[in-house]
């Protein structure tokens, strides 16, 4: 596993524009991560290129820069709000002689903090040991085997090809775990399935809110809080709905903008309920001024789990931050597009209750006539 943060330890972050539109707000955003994931921001290092320098992506002014500041401000600890290769990432630390981390082993290590679940455990570990495979940059072993003395002898391979062997069986094994795991949730659904539950998952970016709308539908208490990844376990409910019954409503894991590849993977099981799910409730901060760039991203990765084609609802969140009032909007087919409300203080849920139960009731009347039509065919065949 990937070292953590002590609680409280001083770190200096440095964000560089590379001509992104939304410089301030990654800014905001790394400096949410950082405390989230026990690290105190004690200052900030900026800069504008044109693109990373392919040695220490920084440049050497730049370089010297963030070591001044390092010592100025007693920190012992870089986070570079961008992804580092494996080379990038030991000429930093090589040069500034401290810890570097980049924003992939940032959120890996907020998602090692947050893990309840064995399942959610065994997830993150997977994602780590694939980072850690490219960089190999810290050993690992010394816990493993003594080097040298009777009966301790390896069989002559080196240290670095050892750590790779040992990491390979490893994440073998986690896969192999992870697979059985997913064989009998899939189980599990087609039970569901067989029962004609209408199936909803909350997905949205990180802290939108998603885990408090859960709560404020279902009573569920799962926990919520106003940081980054609150939730990773995905948690599934009965609901029931007036005019539509009961329907199965999961929390999922928060999206985020570039969010590791390898953790995408790794979570894979967890997030084939939402590809599955019958209808998305896309939670949106609606008080966020980034909010349609939050749901691009969002999109982006409901694309690489291959949900982009179920069907969304948009959940207009928190607009008692806001001045819009609840309300449903519907597109020009009159179908329902977007409800407003806020999961804190509760206005707008029963406007969301009635959108599940025609959603359900419109699905209800779509399958019947489906089925109907199908016999008449057969009818006709016969």
């Amino acid at each position: 596993m990937l070292e953590r943060p002590a609680a409280g330890e001083r770190a200096v972050v440095v964000q560089l524009d590379l001509g992104q539109r939304d410089f301030d707000d990654q800014l905001e955003e790394v400096r949410l991560l950082a405390e989230s994931a026990g690290g105190l921001v004690c200052a900030e290092v900026g800069g504008r290129r044109h693109s990373p320098d392919p040695k220490t992506f920084a440049g050497k002014g730049k370089v010297q820069e963030i070591a001044a500041t390092l010592a100025a401000a007693e920190a012992d600890l870089v986070i570079v709000n961008h992804e580092l290769s494996p080379a990038q990432e030991r000429n930093l630390e090589r040069e500034l002689k401290c810890r570097v981390i980049d924003r992939t082993s940032l959120i890996l290590d907020i998602f090692a903090l947050r893990a309840q679940s064995a399942e959610g455990k065994l997830q993150v570990e997977l994602a780590q040991l694939e980072h850690l495979s490219t960089r190999l940059v810290r050993g690992w072993t010394h816990l493993e085997r003594q080097r040298g003395g009777i009966g301790l002898r390896g069989p002559g391979e080196k240290q670095l090809e050892t750590d790779r062997r040992l990491l390979g069986n490893r994440v073998k094994t986690l896969k192999e775990r992870l697979d059985r795991l997913s064989r009998q949730r899939g189980v599990q659904r087609k039970a569901r399935g067989r029962g004609e539950v209408l199936n909803v998952s909350l997905v949205g970016y990180t802290n939108a809110g998603k885990s408090t709308l859960f709560n404020a539908l279902t009573k569920a208490g799962v926990y919520a809080a106003d940081q980054l990844f609150a939730t990773l376990d995905t948690t599934s409910r009965k609901l029931w709905v007036e005019g539509a019954g009961n329907i199965v409503i999961s929390d999922t894991v928060g999206f985020i903008r570039d969010l590791p590849h390898s953790l995408v993977a790794a979570f894979h099981a967890t997030l084939e309920a939402t590809a599955q799910a019958d209808l998305l409730l896309h939670v949106v901060d609606s008080a966020n001024h980034a909010r349609d760039e939050q749901m691009a991203e969002v999109n982006k990765v409901l694309a690489e789990i291959g949900a982009e084609t179920v069907p969304q609802m948009l959940v207009w969140n928190k607009i008692d931050l806001t001045d819009a009032g609840p309300g449903v909007e519907r597109d020009e087919y009159g179908k329902i597009r977007r409800v407003r409300v806020s999961a804190r203080s509760g206005e707008g849920l029963e406007l969301l209750r009635g959108a599940l139960a025609e959603y359900a009731r419109d699905k209800t009347d779509a399958r019947q006539a489906a089925l109907a039509a199908a016999e008449e065919t057969a009818e006709l065949h016969g």
